[in-house]
């Protein structure tokens, strides 16, 4: 069955809210089943955690669902990512809720390539105790109590499934009645790098109707959309080195629209700004594009980490537009900081197309002693596909690393490679590592 896809005026409001809500067309009685399976896997064996879908795999039709898979693609684009971390949260009965929060693998990036699935099972009224998120917190490291205040429940019947970006602040509130409440989180990555819209496009303009975040969420569009035409704006220098986060973003991003005339004042704040103005300004730079990308490879060298941080990141959020500093990337792999060794493998794969020599070096931080290093190396390599055939060997020995995220990612590039040899090897490790659902404690066999 054919995916479901967003239309311009819900990518727009996901793009401006950082959230979307579908409805699966599965029946009750399957919604119904899987609670019931939740309930005893739980309760005989504990939360599975990351071995939730093998423990029940019937999971696996609600992301097949034509609205589901639909939505996804909108926001991820094809070939997006089942990422192996999920996760059952139980909201029990009487529970006061969470405080808001970002996940912890917060990606501090606007431009998505990560975004997270929850699920309910069961009738989910505000009164058991959703999932809540405040609309557009995503663009935000920092909430303040207006922020807290427009706070919106996704509440839904059973089949509801909340699409979200992966640094939307959220939490579970308050379960008031005296029902479980389950919510099956699911993590998604985007492979590719936006070639034109992958929702259902009017190929009309959108220039974010003259809110004050336009700047910023205009450069979403064109970003989502594989195009960079431009916008006329003005930025506000000194409102990107206030205190004020939206202020300070929605300049960078005018700023960024403007091209090579602010490459020179972004690069400034990205030297000596505060922690929060060189992150604003690291946007604005990404917004650039190719004009901002020679300036950026030359502070992948600067004395200071943090700054070489900033710009091995930016171009790792430009994507392809970052090409020019590939060459600046591959040193940032052997950098003293882990941090930027980490982001300088995740910007690599990015790329999509690297030199045979930089996919090698690529390929070698595999090996590294820092597990995020070795974990964005393997994203990096899943992300460039069949290309990553070079390294084959490289791949198949972190099917073997002690970290799980490496493991599956190595996995996930040899699906991509796609040569029989790849398939061969990928099937082998399935198989041994093959989890049976109906395998427990007290049916061992």
């Amino acid at each position: 069955m054919d995916s479901i896809l967003l239309d311009d005026s819900r990518m727009q409001s996901f793009i401006a809210d950082g959230y979307t809500v579908v409805k699966t067309d599965l029946p009750a009685d399957f919604h119904q089943s899987i609670y019931g399976q939740i309930e005893e896997v739980l309760t005989a064996e504990g939360n599975p955690g990351n071995n939730l879908l093998p423990r029940i795999p019937d999971l696996q039709q609600v992301f097949d669902q034509p609205e589901v898979a639909g939505a996804l693609t909108s926001i991820l684009g094809p070939g997006y990512y089942l990422h192996p971390h999920r996760f059952c949260h139980f909201n029990k009965p009487g529970s006061e809720g969470q405080r808001l929060h970002k996940d912890s693998w917060s990606r501090r990036h606007h431009r998505l390539r990560w975004a997270m699935a929850f699920y309910y099972p069961q009738d989910t009224p505000v009164e058991r105790g959703p999932t809540g998120v405040v609309p557009g917190s995503h663009y935000r490291n920092h909430l303040d109590q207006g922020d807290e205040e427009r706070e919106v429940a996704l509440a839904g019947e059973a089949g509801t499934v909340g699409i979200v970006h992966y640094d939307l602040w959220h939490r579970a509130t308050p379960n008031s009645t005296e029902q479980a409440r389950y919510m099956v989180k699911f993590l998604f990555v985007r492979l590719e790098e936006p070639d034109g819209p992958s929702w259902d496009a009017s190929g009309e303009p959108w220039s974010g109707n003259g809110h004050a975040e336009a700047p910023m969420w205009h450069s979403m569009w064109e970003w989502y959309g594989g195009q960079s035409e431009g916008l006329a704006v003005n930025g506000d220098l000194q409102a990107l080195m206030g205190d004020s986060e939206a202020a300070s973003q929605a300049a960078a991003y005018a700023l960024g629209r403007a091209g090579e005339p602010a490459v020179g004042p972004l690069m400034d704040c990205l030297r000596q700004g505060s922690e929060h103005v060189r992150r604003n300004a690291g946007y604005g730079l990404a917004a650039a594009g190719p004009a901002a990308a020679e300036a950026l490879a030359q502070a992948c060298a600067d004395d200071d980490p943090a700054v070489r941080l900033a710009a091995v990141d930016s171009l790792g959020d430009m994507g392809r537009a970052g090409a020019p500093a590939v060459p600046a990337l591959q040193r940032a792999l052997g950098d003293a900081s882990d941090e930027v060794r980490g982001h300088a493998a995740e910007a690599l794969g990015a790329m999509e197309t690297l030199p045979s020599a930089v996919l090698e070096e690529l390929a070698g931080v595999l090996g590294d002693d820092d597990e995020w290093v070795r974990r964005n190396a393997a994203l990096g390599l899943a992300r460039l596909g069949p290309a990553a055939e070079a390294v084959q060997p490289a791949v198949v020995a972190a099917l073997d690393d002690p970290n799980r995220y490496v493991s599956a990612k190595a996995a996930k590039t040899l699906e991509r490679i796609g040569t029989p040899e790849a398939t061969e090897i990928l099937f082998d490790y399935l198989f041994a590592a093959r989890w049976c659902p109906i395998t427990t404690k007290d049916t061992p066999y």
